[in-house]
Parts: structure tokens; C-alpha cells; sequence
């Protein structure tokens, strides 16, 4: 099976750091497990190729500059024709991936014209995200190319139940939008692992990864860290992590009389996550209370993955991973007491600590892996694999 996955988005650095950087080389590499055969085109690469995506063939496409939005945005569209000639000249795809963006409907386009299997995966309503946190000048064309990619793909693919909803509001069929949660590579955090940010003996590490964004709660753990030191001070905040947030975090982490509790890791590469959360005792997602909360949040299978009890606010599709009491905690969001009474609770009872982690792995390898993920999505495309290397 030959398979073309299209990152047309700016602002995703396919073999970057971030978040969706991560997501789209966890895709990829489902894919070559399943035994495919991938082309990757992508409007941002950054970095150095993972070595297990080696075999992935790289066509970039030209990267726009940065400056008056206006125009970035008409460069944006432009790029529809370069990407169309780009699938073209390559031999005939089986299967069209697209992780959607703003500006970018040439690849689900020539995957209707060429009567190609093709699949849209929607992490997020781009529209509402751009107008509300960063700017965007030509709605009307924005809302011409989601109505396009979201009635044309043959498969849409949303990480969640609230950006189905936001699918759904445009006049696609039901039948053609698919709530698909996204999941882990389970191999990264398996089998006997060493702690690369170990804490002294009889201490507490409470763990954050993730990008450093203001609706990820980093505020509300923070308060609930002090009222946990207030408790017992043999507790350490271990934050994995850059971005907007950072140096924010830093200068409020500073003023605190347990700062030296905290460590702030910044930026980190993949690899080095599975070190870092066996450094942890305990992974938190402490979202605020958000009006709209439609992620799928990368960094809870994260933490499940490597057997670790996850506490997080009962938000969203959250709620439907992890069952209180069972494979983790839930809280309230944005309630720092909340929080830091669960955090207590792991601290004070190692076995319960266990049981939620051990439950929390199982769960993922039941439901949530990456192969998983693409199986699903290859089966709803009408494109059954079977045994590794004979898609």
C-alpha cells in the first residue's frame, strides 16, 4: 500500500517538537509498522528525520514567509496548485492522509478526481482557533476550504467528540465523520525503563508534559503544588516542556519559597520523554474550565502508556478514557484543592498508585495504541490490512 500524508499547515514542523509534530510522526509510523510504503508532504520540516521514519520519503513544499498576514494567507492558498503537482508526479497512491489545515484542500481534491481512498483527520476547529488566539484576515476563504475538505474526503476522522460537533455544522454527511481519539506508540514506554531526572529517595515527583500553553492549567497546578508541599514537603513538580508559557512559569515559579522543588525542563526531544516520565510518580492533565474543550490530549495516553496513575480534569473526552477510581482520578477543572487532594490521596497510598497505573497501560494496549488508530481508520476506508507487510 502506498500511502501520501499531507501536513500543509505552517505551523506543524512535521519533525519538530510540538504536540501535532508529534501526532503526525506517530501516524507515520503506524503506518510503516503496518507495513505501507509513505510519502510525506509538508509545508514545515524542522529537524532531523526520526531514524525509525528514514524509510519515508520527504517532499517539501515551499515555505511561506512570515509578516503581513494577509498575504501570508493568499500564499497559503497558492500552494494548493504546488501540492496538487507534487501528488501527481509521484507513481498512483492508494490512500490520501490529510491532516487538515486552514488553507489546503488540493490533496482531498485530486484524491476525488483520481478516484482515490482519501481520509481528513480534524484535530481542532482551525477557524475558531485562528481567529480567537492569532489573526486571521479572509474567513470566508477559510470556510470555503473546511466546507470543501469536510464533503469531499471519503473519511473524516475527528480526534473528539466536540470536533465532530464542529464538523457537523457544515453540511457533510453523517455517515462520513468518524470520532477516532488519538492514542500511543506503547513499544516508546514498554519494558524496564530508567528514570533520566531521578528524584532523591523518598520523594514525590508530580509530572507535567506538554507544550506550555495557557489553557493546559499550568496555573491551577502550580496552586495545587503548594497546597500539597503545605502537607509534605518531600514532594517534587516536575514540568517537561516548552513553549508560550515557559518564561512566565519560570518568573511565578521564582517568587515561591519552594522553588527549589520545582524543575523545569524546557523544550525536550521525543526521545527523551520515556526517561522523564519514569522519573515521575504521577502524570496530572489539569485543564481549567474551558468553555469548549475538544482535544484529545496527547499527553494522558502518554502517562497511561508508561504505567503511570494519571489525574485530570473531568472534561471533554477525558471522561471517556479515564475511569475515576479505576485507571486514574478525575477532578474538577480549574479547583486546585480538588487537585491537590487527589495528588494527596497518590501520595500517601503507594498501592493505589500501582493499581491506577497498571490499569492505565492495560487500557491503552486494549484501545488506545497508534496501530490501532490506523487500522480503524483503514477499515472505515473501505482498505482491510491484514498481517504486517501485506497491505
Amino acid at each position: 500500500m502506498r500511502v501520501a500524508y499531507v501536513c500543509a499547515d505552517a505551523g506543524v514542523p512535521v519533525f519538530g517538537k510540538k504536540g501535532a509534530s508529534i501526532h503526525v510522526q506517530e501516524v507515520v509510523g503506524a503506518f510503516l509498522r503496518l507495513g505501507a510504503d509513505v510519502e510525506l508532504f509538508a509545508a514545515r520540516v524542522d529537524g532531523e528525520c526520526p531514524p525509525e521514519l528514514r524509510a519515508v520519503k520527504v517532499h517539501r513544499l515551499t515555505q511561506t514567509a512570515k509578516g503581513d498576514v494577509a498575504a501570508r494567507e493568499k500564499a497559503l492558498l497558492a500552494l494548493n496548485q504546488e501540492l496538487r503537482q507534487s501528488v501527481e508526479r509521484e507513481d498512483p497512491f492508494d490512500l490520501i492522509y490529510q491532516r487538515y489545515s486552514l488553507w489546503s484542500f488540493a490533496a482531498i481534491e485530486y484524491a476525488r478526481d483520481s478516484r482515490t481512498p482519501s481520509v481528513l483527520e480534524v484535530n481542532a476547529p482551525l477557524i475558531e482557533e485562528q481567529a480567537e488566539h492569532r489573526a486571521l484576515i479572509d474567513r470566508a476563504a477559510a470556510e470555503r476550504v473546511a466546507a470543501t475538505v469536510f464533503t469531499t474526503a471519503n473519511v473524516v476522522a475527528a480526534v473528539s467528540d466536540g470536533v465532530a460537533n464542529y464538523i457537523k455544522g457544515y453540511p457533510v454527511s453523517e455517515n462520513r465523520v468518524h470520532v477516532i481519539p488519538n492514542g500511543v506508540n506503547p513499544q516508546r514506554f514498554g519494558g524496564e525503563i530508567d528514570p533520566s531526572a531521578p528524584a532523591e529517595p523518598g520523594i514525590f515527583t508530580i509530572g507535567f508534559v506538554g507544550n506550555l500553553r495557557a489553557w493546559h492549567g499550568l496555573s491551577v497546578l502550580l496552586k495545587a503544588f503548594e497546597l500539597v508541599q503545605h502537607r509534605d514537603e518531600r514532594t517534587r513538580l516536575l514540568i517537561v516542556g516548552g513553549g508560550d508559557e515557559l518564561e512566565k512559569l519560570t518568573a511565578n515559579v521564582a517568587t515561591k519559597s519552594w522553588r527549589k522543588s520545582v524543575e523545569l525542563t524546557g523544550a525536550v526531544s521525543t526521545e527523551s520523554i520515556p526517561g522523564l516520565l519514569a522519573s515521575m510518580d504521577v502524570g496530572v492533565a489539569p485543564y481549567p474550565k474551558l468553555e469548549r474543550f475538544y482535544f484529545s490530549p496527547l499527553k494522558i495516553y502518554e502517562y497511561m502508556a508508561a504505567g503511570l496513575p494519571v489525574v485530570a480534569s473531568r472534561l471533554g473526552q477525558i471522561e471517556q478514557v479515564i475511569e475515576h477510581g479505576r485507571n486514574g482520578l478525575l477532578c474538577a477543572p480549574g479547583d486546585a484543592s480538588d487537585l491537590s487532594h487527589a495528588l494527596i490521596k497518590l501520595r500517601s497510598d503507594p498501592r493505589l498508585r500501582a493499581k491506577l497505573g497498571s490499569n492505565a497501560r492495560a487500557t491503552v494496549l486494549a484501545r488506545h495504541t497508534w496501530d490501532g488508530v490506523i487500522e480503524h481508520i483503514l477499515a472505515l476506508a473501505a482498505l482491510q490490512p491484514s498481517m504486517k507487510g501485506t497491505l
